[in-house]
């Protein structure tokens, strides 16, 4: 059995949901998600709690237990907490402002570089510019759009400057050797 599938998921009083076949929507104070689940598994609500089923032990539906769960799972903690995630930027002269609900980015290039957020997504700024918090209650949605920002300018490994994750640990090179070479 698997080990997260089979894990019952706790659902908070003010979370709703609504099972439908093989999809389920879940409605809370932050947003409305729904999805449509693989045939292999099957969702039942009993109470407060929610737990996720397969329907026979072969490879396909053992493996579609696990993520159907962690799916369901993000989904509720989604709606009732929502996630976030943080971005650091490093670098002289590196700078992120808001401006109306577009990220705007000055990180070394001629022009500053603006992002328009998908919908309920978040941004906000932290330590004077230097901090970009994505927020919001689709946990896919927030992390693609992470990634969408890092990939302005990826931390490099010469001199570590670029946008990193918040415990991103970036591993750094060694230079040029120095003078000295061919005479």
């Amino acid at each position: 059995m698997s080990r997260i599938g089979k894990q019952p998921i706790a659902v908070p009083a003010k979370v709703q949901i609504k099972i439908d076949g093989a999809s389920i929507s879940v409605k809370g104070p932050k947003g409305e998600l729904s999805r449509q689940l693989p045939y292999q598994v099957s969702v039942a609500q009993e109470g407060d709690t929610l737990t996720v089923s397969r329907q026979d032990d072969s490879r396909v539906c053992r493996q579609m237990h696990g993520l159907s769960r962690s799916l369901v799972f993000n989904m509720v903690e989604g709606v009732s907490q929502g996630f976030q995630r943080k971005l650091q930027l490093q670098g002289v002269g590196y700078r992120a402002s808001v401006k109306g609900k577009d990220l705007v980015l000055n990180v070394g290039y001629s022009h500053p570089v603006e992002i328009t957020p998908p919908d309920g997504v978040q941004f906000a700024i932290e330590d004077k510019g230097l901090t970009i918090v994505v927020s919001g209650y689709d946990k896919e949605i927030v992390g693609n759009t992470t990634a969408r920002i890092r990939a302005v300018r990826p931390p490099e490994p010469y001199k570590g400057k670029g946008i990193r994750h918040e415990n991103e640990v970036v591993r750094r090179k060694a230079g040029k050797a120095g003078k000295g070479g061919k005479k």
